[in-house]
């Protein structure tokens, strides 16, 4: 199952673009996750260089204009998993699809999450706030 870390941090970073003095707690409630999640993402933003803070200053603040700031930066930033498509362990080597299976999807799950992360490469935080304010 793919996780949300990705949407979640691209609504963080949207949210934070426009008022870089909300609280966790408020980001939470726009999210509708809990702050501690909220936190998490927003650290793993701030050790990738995307966002920074100050202690006991509310708020957070991009390092770089949302323009800047590519989708795929942000993927980088919160994703946990290796890869996107894991394929199963274990399948059966006396089977005629099981003993081929994992190489078989390897390649093609490769050159889709390749494409993917292409994807991301060309599109911006700021494409994405344009977005919300059509």
């Amino acid at each position: 199952m793919i996780n949300t870390r990705l949407s979640v941090a691209i609504h963080i970073l949207s949210l934070i673009s426009t008022d870089s003095t909300l609280s966790s707690e408020k980001i939470a409630s726009s999210v509708n996750k809990n702050p501690v999640v909220i936190r998490r993402i927003s650290s793993d933003l701030k050790k990738a260089g995307i966002l920074t803070s100050k202690v006991g200053a509310p708020g957070s603040t991009l390092t770089q204009d949302p323009s800047d700031i590519t989708l795929f930066d942000i993927y980088k930033a919160v994703h946990l998993e290796k890869e996107l498509f894991p394929v199963h362990d274990n399948p059966n080597p006396d089977c005629h699809v099981g003993k081929k299976i994992q190489n078989t999807l390897n390649v093609t799950f490769d050159s889709v999450q390749l494409a993917m992360e292409n994807e991301l490469k060309n599109k911006t935080l700021q494409d994405v706030m344009n977005h919300l304010n059509k």
